[in-house]
């Protein structure tokens, strides 16, 4: 039995600071985007303005750059038999929302990645809470259920990866309870302490609980949650039959993983610690001997700096989620510092693209309440989602507008499929959100402009497009702050972005010291999204005939005070192909 007490670290106050207490999940808590600056607009000298090279590496990609995911918690999702609980059945009859299968047609949003919040059975309504690894969560349905879901995502070009919760189990496993009887085979899966050592965990909460055996067992998230012990090499071959089991005998593509920041103390350090980098090493190389194609996603929720020591050798990719702050925070001030700012950290500090890129998650308030319920914002805010670098990630509802806000429950609220609901016959576990009537799939499919069309056309557009999924960024500064523009490039393919954040017409200037086509290029409409209306391909072209200007290039490839059309509509977004001369 170890005895462990544990301080605080100090240097973690600035990194934790936005983060609030957290009860029942596997997470931290919501980061909110915070005001934007003032507005300053100016001319940048050329001087200021990067250089573009076309620098590219297509080594680093992978399968899971091509893939849009699309984020579910089943028990809201879909009631496919009147209990008012979501189901695994009731996905399989939304599978063609999310991916019919066929790339000729458009009505369906062109997702190609689900990843499934915990389907393991679980005491709670959330799942973050594990009593038995190997089953499905009885609420959810059966094995069979879920392989039949497996098997018909797959018939439609859809990976599923699943929630693996590692760092802690329920307090009602079969393990813990053992444990805490003092059982010898299993009383060091878990870390006990023969006294309270009187210490607070990273957000200030209770990490040491009272076991009622006359010990403490140590939980960082809360008491229903008690830590595995990954210093016992039992719980890590355990682990490691659990990771097999779901990969080789189930068959699921990966696992987004819940929490890994906090899997191996050292002494008073509960996080990001040494032991635990070794640990997850071994992890991947583990993992990826069983499939070399598996994907992982890791949550590790704290500042860019600490996320990337986890990519490549650990995890696959990790979530981007001061990048999901910058993005909304621009949104809602209408300017470009700070998803410019935090981009190219990004793009210096990451392997090209192996990040998810998501705007809010089941942790956070919903992206529509940060903005306010203004769909205009949320259709820019999906511009911004879907022609950035990385991998989107795309929370259930986001694409309809659905809102929330603490508690947890309330930003898991079942999905709204038509004006009256759709989600089940019977009586929802949680009530629906506000403006149902009209912040539903049913309504917004008969929308030519609408949230859930912004949503549908940029997803199609990205299957359809090399430079979105697995191109570099590179920013063209502008004018005005109000102009968020950029080059997405591979060989093969090149596009200019440009959106407008403002919520007026805007006039603006474009700069670009350097590019690949020093010979000069032309530019090609491709897609334009304004708040009324969505075209694409030739209809694109229809709609910018005769107002689009092309670029003078200096001898670099470079231009200034470029405007592709004279002026840009507000919260619009467009698209154009670079064709080299």
């Amino acid at each position: 039995m170890q005895s462990w007490g544990k301080l605080i670290r100090r240097n973690w106050v600035p990194v934790l600071s936005g983060i609030f207490i957290m009860m029942m999940l596997a997470a931290c808590a919501t980061q909110e985007a915070l005001p934007p600056p003032p507005q300053v607009d100016r001319t940048p000298p050329m001087d200021e303005v990067a250089d573009f090279t076309g620098d590219y590496d297509s080594a680093v990609f992978q399968d899971w750059n091509d893939r849009t995911y699309y984020q579910i918690f089943v028990r809201s999702f879909n009631d496919s038999d009147g209990d008012g609980i979501g189901d695994l059945q009731g996905i399989i009859e939304k599978l063609d929302y999310l991916n019919d299968g066929d790339p000729e047609t458009d009505s369906d949003l062109g997702i190609s990645g689900i990843w499934l919040m915990p389907i393991n059975e679980s005491p709670s309504y959330h799942g973050y809470d594990v009593v038995d690894y190997y089953s499905i969560e009885s609420d959810y349905g059966t094995m069979e259920d879920f392989e039949l879901l497996l098997e018909e995502a797959e018939a439609r070009g859809i990976k599923i990866i699943m929630d693996l919760v590692l760092n802690h189990s329920s307090s009602q496993h079969p393990w813990f309870i053992a444990s805490k009887r003092g059982d010898p085979e299993f009383k060091d899966y878990y870390v006990w302490s023969d006294t309270d050592p009187g210490i607070e965990g990273p957000w200030g909460q209770q990490v040491w609980h009272n076991g009622g055996n006359g010990e403490y067992y140590y939980g960082v998230f809360w008491g229903g949650m008690p830590d595995l012990n990954y210093y016992n090499q039992e719980v890590n071959s355990k682990v490691n039959d659990i990771i097999r089991f779901w990969l080789e005998d189930v068959g699921v593509h990966g696992f987004r993983l819940d929490a890994i920041m906090y899997l191996k103390e050292e002494g008073n350090l509960l996080m990001n610690t040494f032991s635990n980098h070794e640990w997850f090493q071994e992890f991947h190389d583990f993992y990826k001997g069983i499939n070399p194609d598996a994907f992982t996603i890791g949550e590790v929720w704290t500042n860019t700096e600490e996320v990337v020591k986890y990519i490549g050798n650990e995890v696959d990719t990790a979530f981007e989620f001061d990048l999901a702050t910058a993005m909304l925070n621009s949104v809602r001030g209408g300017q470009n510092s700070d998803i410019t700012a935090q981009q190219e950290k990004v793009n210096e500090m990451y392997p090209e693209g192996q990040y998810g890129r998501f705007l809010a998650n089941h942790d956070q308030t919903r992206s529509a309440t940060v903005l306010s319920g203004d769909l205009e914002k949320q259709k820019i805010a999906a511009s911004l989602l879907l022609t950035g670098p990385g991998i989107p990630f795309l929370y259930y509802g986001e694409e309809v507008g659905v809102e929330g806000s603490k508690p947890d429950e309330h930003l898991r609220r079942p999905m709204h499929w038509t004006p009256r609901g759709g989600f089940t016959e019977g009586d929802p576990w949680q009530d629906y959100a506000a403006k149902l009537e009209t912040r539903n799939v049913e309504t917004m499919e008969d929308e030519p402009g609408s949230l859930l069309n912004r949503y549908r056309s940029l997803i199609q557009l990205r299957n359809d497009s090399p430079a979105l999924r697995r191109g570099t960024l590179e920013h063209i500064p502008s004018s005005t702050r109000r102009v968020y523009a950029y080059f997405r490039y591979t060989p093969e393919e090149s596009l200019l972005v440009v959106n407008n954040l403002g919520t007026l017409q805007e006039d603006y200037g474009l700069f670009l010291k350097q590019s690949p086509w020093a010979e000069g290029f032309a530019l090609e409409p491709v897609y334009a999204a304004t708040a009324e209306d969505i075209f694409r391909g030739e209809d694109a072209r229809e709609y910018l005939d005769g107002k689009i200007s092309q670029p003078v290039v200096n001898d670099q490839g470079g231009f200034e005070d470029f405007k592709v059309l004279g002026s840009l509509e507000a919260r619009a977004t467009y698209i154009f192909r670079v064709i080299p001369e």
